[in-house]
Parts: C-alpha cells; structure tokens; sequence
C-alpha cells in the first residue's frame, strides 16, 4: 500500500527530527569518504543513490554512521533490519532484490564455467572483475539495473520510499557485501555452494570430453625406473615462461574471514596491509634475484 503523504510528513521534509540516539547499534566502519571498498560493493551502493534523492541519502549515510542500524537479518526473500529514529519504537526496514529463474541461473552458470579465471576465482572466495559479462550472456544482471529489481519498505511515516532509514540500511550492507561478496548471489536467489557445485559439475564434464577426444594414452614410466634421475631438471627451461601477477583481490584470505571483533579501528585489514604488502615485496625480489643469478652462473 502507498504511504500518504500527511502535513507532519511534507513539513518533516525540510526539518527532519532529530533521532534517538540508539544503544549498541552497528555503526559503520567508514566514518568519512566511501563506504565500500571492493568494486561489487561500490557496485551494489550505487544501484540504491540513483533512486534516493540527496537529502536522504546524506541523512541515511549520518544514520549508518553513528549506528543507529540496531540489527541486520537475512531472510529467505533479502534482508530485514530494525533502524532507531526519532520515535521510541525502531523502524521496521526490508530490502529485497528480485530473484533470477532457475533457467536464468543455469545459464550464468554455464557462462561462468566457460572461463577457467571464473570458476578458479569463484573456488577462492573472489569476485571475478568481469563477472558481470557472464550474466549479461544469460540477458540479465547481478546488480539490480532498474527499478523493479529492488524492493524496499520501512514502516517509518516518511511518503519517499527508499527512505533514510533504507538508506542507512543499504549502507551498512555493502559493508557486509566487502566481506561477503556471495551474499549477491544469495539475494538473487542462489547460494555459495549451489553456484560452485554448478561450475564443479560443468568443468569435470569439459575435462570428461577433453579425455574422450585424446588420440593416444599418456605413457606412464615405472617410478623405480626413473630413480637414478628423478631429482634432475630434465628437458631446459630456457624458454619457460613465468608471468607473476598480483591478486584480483588484495589479501583475499583475510576478506573471507572477515573483521575480528577484538582488533581496534582501522581493523585488522588495514593494520596488516603494510606487512602483507612488505612480504610480497620480499618474495617477488627473492624470486627474480634468484633467477638473475641462476642466469650469470649458466
């Protein structure tokens, strides 16, 4: 049903009330600037500011901020949470993307398993930069495009809807999304195991027909035959190519795991970056600096 707009809720626009101050609620890790750091969750945020007017949304980013989201709940439909305003009750807030058809998800999934970067990405906990083609092959997309593909309501007597209470909601979400990007697919109507499964099967059926077409059978040497020998490098690699490249993702084990609850702000992310970043220094140097010498000693 459409809220009506009421002479409290018109005049409320231009003096919105002051809320109450809330009680161990979730108070967003960014107190300035961006609120997500990963792209899906940049991603998942912008969908909600092309449909929330400006006040609101600065409105909601304060709301998020200083933690007045008392709860956040996902459900089998999206997410629910409790949001504390100005009245003494919280507010009552749903969001819910618009899930794909199983049709629609077996075509995703048989467009994932076609990159072997997808699914070797998708096995790690990471999301593929360019994940968004698989699901623009199926005719449909991973971040909701248009207007019918987010629902939102807050039982609040603001008429807009989304309102700042959805907004701050919606914010302290792609925090959630930063360390959990398949919290996504889940809204859409899929699991982390469901998708993974799908490729598991899809890609042991490729390496099935890859074994069909194979004209002669591998030939196996006896282990005791190769003794003598085994350690030695055997064929040159000389023209061995070795491309080291950084992550898609920066330190995605510690984003799997999430921020621990006892380590103080900036959080263990930012505290360890600095090492992290040293000891991949150290290795790659390490490795070429072998290299280097293995090539003067030749």
């Amino acid at each position: 049903m459409a809220k009506r707009r009421s002479y409290y809720n018109y005049y409320s626009d231009f003096t919105p009330a002051k809320p109450i101050a809330a009680q161990d609620g979730i108070k967003a890790r960014s107190q300035r600037g961006a609120f997500a750091k990963n792209w899906w969750a940049e991603r998942w945020i912008e969908a909600l500011e092309k449909l929330v007017d400006s006040g609101r949304l600065s409105r909601g980013r304060s709301y998020a901020r200083k933690g007045q989201v008392l709860s956040i709940e996902e459900t089998k439909t999206g997410v629910m949470a409790r949001v504390q305003g100005s009245r003494r009750t919280p507010y009552k807030i749903t969001i819910q993307s618009a899930p794909l058809t199983d049709p629609q998800w077996e075509k995703v999934i048989d467009a994932l398993a076609e990159q072997a970067l997808f699914t070797a990405q998708l096995l790690a906990g990471e999301m593929p930069q360019n994940i968004e083609e698989a699901f623009k092959t199926a005719g449909v997309s991973l971040f909701p495009a248009k207007r019918g593909d987010l629902t939102t309501d807050c039982s609040c007597p603001d008429y807009a809807n989304p309102c700042k209470h959805v907004a701050a909601t919606h914010y302290i979400l792609g925090e959630r999304f930063d360390e959990d990007p398949f919290l996504l697919f889940r809204l859409r109507g899929r699991t982390q195991e469901q998708i993974l499964q799908g490729l598991r099967q899809r890609r042991a059926g490729q390496e099935t027909v890859e074994d069909d077409e194979e004209e002669e059978p591998e030939i196996v040497i006896p282990l005791e035959e190769t003794m003598e020998y085994f350690w030695e490098i055997g064929q040159p690699l000389n023209a061995f190519s070795v491309s080291i490249r950084p992550s898609a993702i920066e330190m995605p084990q510690l984003k799997r795991l999430g921020e621990a609850a006892f380590v103080p702000t900036p959080g263990i992310l930012s505290l360890l970056h600095p090492a992290y970043q040293a000891i991949s220094q150290a290795a790659l140097g390490s490795a070429f600096e072998d290299s280097a010498q293995e090539a003067q000693d030749e």
